[in-house]
């Protein structure tokens, strides 16, 4: 089924992006989460890691199967809300700016950094306790113990020491994810229906590349937020460059590379295709129930619409809502698309459908309808 204004959701139902935002964002972030743990202790400056499967490994050997889920209830708590107002923000702003006829990639660059200002000051807190769990021998059993002991021990800007970071990371891998995404949205996916494969695809590419151009502030964001031993504490940006670099050389910006883009790619490929379902499927709904409770005059009879079905001809005839007679005067435009019929006569038929005004007669004419 074809919505013309499927892309045109966000700015109409609010409350559809806040819903699809936190389910995409939950499961991004859960269905890769081990891997994001090893991500995190491959980018340890005290140990020497070699390979994903290395540290999974030895992970799970050592500590138990379920060791890589450690930390995973505080990016449910986080990520949530953050990722629900991260994509209504950027739809908003999306929306606003394309009104006022901005250039799509400045718009969709503005539209991005406006959600990662909002989704990162959520979603810090969260991740300062979830790689303090993540990480080598962590003193920590469990979200509350953690976050309790953190802001006993450091106070409440330990949350936020990284934010900088986070900002200055986030700025410019969500500019490249979402003008990624919408590269291949443009390019596979013109009319921008629903396509499950295209949105896959799509943010798997937009998040790997966005990803790798950004792991070497990544590296700089773990060892704020873990504060790792060994290291000594470090208080901002250019300490913690200073120290990677004193450490590990030029190649310690990149730890941890191949296990960032592998969590990143599927995760963003199901966070949109998660987002873009829900968008969808609460759409769809919304019409449905909308063409259910709309009252229905039945306009004069017309000619039949035949179409095969089956080796089999059946007419099709189309009912109009409306308040008042049209006037020649009124512009098609301003006439709403037909809601598809809840036959499937209709179904097949729905993305076909077009009404315009017949200015001979003011009655509504559909151009798909035979004479």
């Amino acid at each position: 089924m074809n919505f013309d204004d499927y892309e045109e959701l966000p700015g109409a139902k609010l409350s559809v992006t806040l819903f699809a935002g936190a389910s995409a964002g939950i499961m991004e972030h859960i269905v890769m989460y081990p891997v994001d743990t090893v991500k995190t202790r491959m980018q340890s400056l005290s140990h020497t890691t070699n390979s994903i499967t290395g540290v999974l490994r030895e992970m799970i050997k050592q500590e138990g199967l379920f060791r890589p889920l450690r930390g995973a209830t505080a990016v449910v708590i986080g990520a949530g809300p953050a990722h629900a107002l991260y994509f209504s923000s950027y739809e908003f702003t999306k929306e606003k700016l394309a009104k006022l006829k901005i250039n799509d990639n400045i718009n969709y660059v503005i539209s991005a950094t406006s959600a990662t200002i909002i989704h990162d000051a959520i979603s810090n807190p969260t991740e300062v306790i979830k790689q303090r769990l993540q990480m080598y021998d962590s003193p920590y059993k469990s979200v509350m113990e953690c976050a309790r002991k953190v802001f006993h021990q450091e106070g409440f800007g330990a949350f936020y020491r990284s934010y900088t970071t986070q900002l200055v990371m986030n700025l410019p891998y969500q500019a490249i994810h979402f003008s990624m995404y919408e590269f291949f949205q443009e390019m596979l996916n013109k009319e921008r229906r629903y396509s499950p494969m295209v949105h896959v695809v799509a943010g798997g590419a937009a998040g790997a590349a966005a990803a790798a151009f950004t792991t070497p502030l990544d590296v700089c964001k773990t060892l704020l937020n873990t504060q790792e031993e060994g290291v000594g504490t470090t208080k901002g940006l250019f300490e913690a460059i200073r120290k990677v670099y004193r450490v590990a050389g030029i190649g310690g910006f990149f730890k941890g590379l191949q296990a960032r883009v592998l969590y990143q790619m599927p995760a963003t490929a199901v966070c949109w295709s998660t987002y873009e379902f829900f968008k969808y499927l609460l759409y769809t709904n919304k019409r449905k129930t909308v063409s259910i409770a709309s009252p229905v005059v039945a306009a004069p009879a017309s000619p039949s619409l035949t179409f095969e079905d089956n080796k089999l001809s059946k007419p099709l005839h189309h009912f109009h809502a409306m308040n008042k007679e049209p006037t020649a005067s009124v512009s098609p435009s301003h006439y709403p698309r037909e809601l598809p019929a809840m036959s499937s006569v209709g179904l097949v038929y729905a993305h076909h459908t077009m009404h315009d005004v017949n200015p001979a007669t003011t009655q509504l004419t559909d151009f798909t309808r035979t004479t």
